[in-house]
Order: structure tokens, then C-alpha cells, then sequence
């Protein structure tokens, strides 16, 4: 009887673990600026999963790195930021566009 009752409790865990929904981690968007923030300090062009239409460049100077972005002139500007790297002597540029 004993044996009946564990392997009934074991169903009805395993049934109720089915049942359990995990939802997808949601991504944090942040601003251009923080964007450009960071791939500044890591060095390295990286799209963000931000939604919108997004172009990053780099350059010698703000506006190059402005000039270098996907879309550049093509699109709406929502907004932007720029970050210099001090280790990759440059400027990184993240301009999100309507």
C-alpha cells in the first residue's frame, strides 16, 4: 500500500512540474548613450536587441564615428550617443533611427 501511495505522489509531482511555464528572460534596453558607453569600453561594435533600427560606427572623432553608422542620413534620428575609448584611441558612436 505503501509503495501505491509513493508512486502516486510521484505522478502527481511529475504531472504538476509539467504544468510549470518559464517565462523567456526579457532583454534590458538601454539608452544609445549607455550603449555607446559600453561598447566603447569593451572596444568592440556590437548591435544591441533594442527594437529599433540601431546604426554603431566608429571613427577618429565624434562626428566620424556619427558618419560610420548604419543608416547615416537614410533614416529619422531618435536618438544617440557617442563615448570615446581611450584604449582604442577612437569614438564610438550608437545612433537609433525611426
Amino acid at each position: 500500500m505503501k509503495f501505491l501511495t509513493l508512486v502516486a505522489a510521484l505522478l502527481c509531482t511529475t504531472a504538476i512540474a509539467q504544468d510549470v511555464i518559464v517565462a523567456p528572460r526579457r532583454s534590458v534596453v538601454i539608452s544609445a548613450q549607455e550603449h555607446a558607453t559600453v561598447i566603447a569600453r569593451r572596444g568592440a561594435l556590437v548591435h544591441s536587441s533594442c527594437g529599433q533600427y540601431e546604426g554603431i560606427g566608429c571613427g577618429s572623432t565624434p562626428e566620424a564615428a556619427r558618419r560610420n553608422c548604419c543608416f547615416f542620413n537614410k533614416r529619422v534620428i531618435v536618438e544617440e550617443g557617442v563615448a570615446y575609448s581611450p584604449a582604442r584611441r577612437q569614438w564610438f558612436a550608437v545612433i537609433r533611427y525611426r
